[in-house]
């Protein structure tokens, strides 16, 4: 942490793509359609950018995906008074060492979380940097696929993050296992649970609904590429 670190506490990132029409909740597709799941991806984003503001801890960075040029992202900035940052290149794990080296150059202690969690609040978040300013070195929030939605720190090491099986349900149990071997001190938060499949859209609140219609058809779980999406809240 360098020198000018002292001025901040602490910084929380949020990690979001871009909510476009068939890139974005393609797992979504075949309940919602390619514009009804971008538009269901807008309002969880804009609720937990408003939770992570709410939670009044710092800086709140939202970090994007592609890239932060978009007019979302853009509009995001000015409702909020965010910062915004470009994810970048590499898989989710090197996005978000990436994003950590960042942050903790910056602040004492660093929090990112997930833009796809209809149960996170300010409170959530004010327990994880709770945690940290207690001395536990790693503060997880479990999603209940085996992922996890949010991940605080107070330092960071590459082997944290390398080779983690994102797209699988042992991404949990595999970073348990690395803070393990690290020495770290880590606590867990309740678990939450994110939106990623069609039978997950019955939880929403309904204020979250926003009158989505079902749609026949989709993309399925696969982006354009036919790679994978991300699983466990972060993206």
């Amino acid at each position: 942490m360098t020198a000018s670190a002292a001025d901040t506490v602490c910084r929380v990132m949020v990690f979001a793509r871009a909510p476009t029409p068939g890139e974005a909740k393609t797992r979504l597709i075949p309940a919602l359609g390619a514009a009804g799941a971008a538009a269901l991806h807008r309002r969880l984003v804009m609720h937990c950018l408003g939770a992570a503001t709410d939670a009044q801890l710092g800086p709140v960075e939202l970090w994007c995906a592609p890239d932060a040029g978009g007019p979302f992202f853009r509009e995001c900035e000015r409702r909020f008074g965010v910062s915004l940052r470009s994810q970048g290149q590499g898989d989710l794990g090197t996005r978000m060492q990436g994003a950590f080296d960042a942050a903790l150059a910056r602040a004492s202690r660093a929090i990112l979380v997930g833009s796809d969690i209809p149960a996170l609040s300010a409170q959530y978040l004010r327990d994880a940097d709770r945690a940290l300013a207690g001395g536990d070195d790693v503060v997880i929030g479990p999603a209940e696929d085996g992922g996890y939605v949010l991940v605080g720190l107070l330092r960071c090491d590459p082997e944290l993050f390398r080779g983690i099986p994102w797209g699988g349900s042992e991404a949990l149990a595999e970073t348990r296992r690395r803070i393990a071997a690290l020495g770290w001190r880590l606590i867990e938060l309740p678990a939450l649970w994110d939106v990623d499949r069609p039978e997950d859209l019955g939880r929403l609140p309904e204020e979250m609904r926003g009158g989505s219609t079902p749609a026949a058809g989709g993309a399925g779980d696969r982006s354009e590429s036919g790679t994978p999406r991300n699983r466990g809240g972060l993206s």
